[in-house]
């Protein structure tokens, strides 16, 4: 009853927030799933509390505890342990010399869920979807054809400043993941859509000033990610995108995915994407495999 008894620390509620709010407007996770997630992270930040710690400072023998304390099934273990990876990798990657208690935690075996991407043919619709003659549509239009040209992670795009685009040689330099550069080809449409906002739209949306950024909002600020998980959402469902889960990243997974159907090195795709490891990059193989089934049963005589 004690772990019940227990109040999160006021550190632990701001921290457990925050990340909320990144996962969502990152990977546009449905609610039910970020409702858990919090239950999951207030749940070990009280057992923790309990012991006279905090989830900054939890090490992996308290969090091997926990789940020992916790019995579950298999399914629930693993989101359990999803919420805790996601939430201390981010703590990792934001906070210099973290160490992630989560690393050496092994992990229950679930079937790998595969990325989802859309169809070429609703990626053409969304890439249309914006009013070009409007400044929002114009940047809205910008930001799109990038995120699908390039592949980006929607934190690179939103932070992505206007010095990092060379437009003569169509290149732009990421600082992806651990701070590694990566330099990425942007494409001609794309190009296209991003002069027509920088000539167009950016001035305006400046309002006189001289911002780092990109992309602006309508206050002449840099864009965060939940305004662009936001105008993602809407353009996908003007144009009747449903049934799928609608997200920033989707555009980075159809990226990968429709390089892959078109013939793209698997180890150029690694280096496009900025994954650290080469396995990280194979799992579009199989979103490629599983669209070449479902389109040989569709049109197969046989199939």
């Amino acid at each position: 009853m004690q772990e019940k008894s227990a109040s999160i620390a006021e550190a632990d509620q701001r921290s457990i927030a925050t990340f909320l709010e990144r996962v969502w407007s990152e990977d546009g996770l449905a609610d039910r799933t970020l409702e858990a997630y919090r239950q999951d992270l207030e749940g070990l930040a009280r057992w923790l509390a309990s012991r006279g710690r905090g989830l900054q400072t939890a090490r992996r023998e308290d969090l091997s505890a926990f789940h020992g304390s916790q019995p579950a099934a298999v399914r629930s273990m693993a989101r359990r342990q999803s919420a805790f990876r996601r939430y201390y990798g981010q703590l990792a990657r934001d906070t210099p010399g973290f160490e992630d208690p989560t690393l050496l935690i092994e992990r229950p075996r679930m079937p790998r869920s595969l990325p989802k991407a859309l169809a070429e043919r609703e990626i053409e619709a969304l890439l249309a979807a914006p009013d070009l003659g409007s400044t929002l549509g114009l940047r809205d239009r910008a930001m799109l054809e990038l995120m699908y040209a390039s592949g980006l992670r929607v934190s690179e795009l939103v932070e992505l400043p206007l010095a990092a685009l060379n437009m003569r040689q169509g290149v732009l330099r990421i600082t992806g993941k651990g701070g590694k550069d990566r330099l990425v080809p942007v494409g001609e449409v794309a190009l296209e859509r991003i002069e027509a906002y920088l000539a167009d739209a950016r001035p305006q949306l400046a309002k006189g000033r001289q911002p780092a950024a990109l992309f602006l909002s309508q206050r002449g600020e840099g864009m965060t990610r939940q305004m662009f998980w936001t105008l993602v959402k809407r353009h996908a469902l003007a144009v009747g995108i449903e049934g799928k889960r609608i997200s920033p990243h989707v555009l980075r997974h159809s990226f990968a995915t429709h390089l892959l159907n078109h013939g793209a090195d698997l180890r150029a795709l690694q280096l496009l994407l900025g994954h650290a490891s080469l396995s990280t990059t194979q799992i579009y193989t199989l979103v490629a495999k599983e669209g070449l089934k479902r389109l040989h049963a569709k049109h197969h005589p046989r199939g």
